[in-house]
């Protein structure tokens, strides 16, 4: 699994304006059902009130490459230009930590 930590940044509420209609208009939900798409869900930062988090998870970078070939980019780029964003973007691929499970509370 590859997941992006996407973490949109405007002025004057523009980020969360962004995230809002992104799910509104029904983009989250087609991107959640592309194949490959395991999580797509944003988050507010509690201490930065303009910079929107959006947790971006995929099966593979097949499925990521196919996402950015698609024609919902265009609709992500526009609402991105509306609003003014500004993007920086962290890349994490997964791996089996068993040894982790000791530290979760469930």
């Amino acid at each position: 699994m590859i997941t992006l930590q996407l973490f949109y940044t405007g002025k004057g509420g523009a980020a969360e304006a962004f995230a809002r209609e992104m799910t509104a208009s029904g983009v989250a939900d087609e991107i959640r059902r592309e194949p490959g798409n395991l999580r797509y869900e944003y988050f507010f930062p509690m201490d930065d009130r303009e910079t929107v988090l959006l947790i971006d998870s995929w099966e593979s970078q097949a499925a990521i490459d196919a996402h950015h070939a698609s024609p919902m980019m265009a609709k992500i780029a526009a609402l991105r230009e509306k609003y003014d964003l500004h993007m920086r973007v962290e890349r994490f691929i997964s791996e089996d930590a068993p040894a982790d499970e000791r530290f979760l509370r469930k």
